[in-house]
């Protein structure tokens, strides 16, 4: 049993060189307090919102692995999502795997190269803050194949693409998981302006009281700001990186 419905994203968690110093990063910027290192799961570290879950970090254990922050879709049955994802043309990257009596984890590239992670609760059931300041609220696909991307999660997931929402045009589309009113993220097209080695990637992104004082906040701790706030039908979006080189985007309320 999982307390989120298939398809929604039910966690995040960003891999770094240092996790002291992602912990003092996200603690100032968000608030967060941080579970004991779990020793038998690589020191993987829980973040809390007001004593509730709300993202992991985790250091990395080898240092070619990316500096990044993943997403999780929610499945009742990693093996069969698996097998989906691979009739749908992706790539299994690491097949679903037991994580003691948490769950089961399986990490997965969709056809366009973007990489996510698939979470079949167990004891873990995943976020318990979401939606609010300091924590998650939102995921985007950035790819240079839109059509193959929904196509894609609309297989695996069945995502709908939402071509009348207020802020869909030709760049970004909201999706909806099918017979569900909310969008749960949405995809983005990486034009001429993207670097060309910039690889089709996922924006996990958590919401802020206010902008102006994130951005203050985000450099002072030695982040930086890669996409300016802009304004958007939700609210002030923007792209961060943090001290040691993980993006995430945020928002703001209206």
């Amino acid at each position: 049993m999982t307390a989120f419905a298939a398809g929604v994203p039910c966690w995040a968690d960003v891999m770094l060189p240092d996790l002291e110093a992602g912990k003092r990063f996200y603690g100032a910027l968000f608030g967060w307090t941080f579970s004991d290192g779990a020793p038998e799961f690589g020191d993987y570290t829980q973040a809390f919102k007001d004593g509730r879950k709300a993202a992991g970090l985790m250091p990395k254990q080898d240092g070619r692995m990316p500096t990044v922050w993943n997403v999780y879709f929610a499945t009742p049955d990693a093996a069969r999502t698996s097998a989906q994802i691979l009739r749908a043309g992706g790539r299994v990257v690491t097949e679903a795997t037991p994580v003691g009596d948490l769950g089961t984890l399986l990490v997965a590239a969709d056809p366009t190269g973007a990489v996510f992670s698939v979470w079949q609760a167990g004891t873990h059931q995943g976020f318990e803050a979401e939606r609010e300041p300091g924590a998650y609220v939102w995921t985007s696909l950035s790819t240079r194949d839109p059509e193959r991307a929904d196509a894609f999660y609309g297989e695996v997931f069945g995502f709908e693409s939402v071509a009348d929402a207020p802020a869909s045009d030709e760049r970004f589309r909201p999706w909806r998981p099918a017979g569900q009113e909310r969008e749960i993220g949405g995809r983005v097209l990486m034009d001429a302006s993207a670097p060309a080695e910039l690889p089709p990637h996922f924006t996990v992104c958590f919401l802020v009281p206010e902008m102006d004082d994130a951005v203050r906040t985000t450099t002072r701790l030695g982040g930086r700001i890669t996409v300016e706030p802009v304004a958007t039908p939700g609210g002030p979006f923007a792209v961060f990186t943090d001290n040691q080189g993980a993006g995430f985007g945020v928002m703001a309320p209206k």
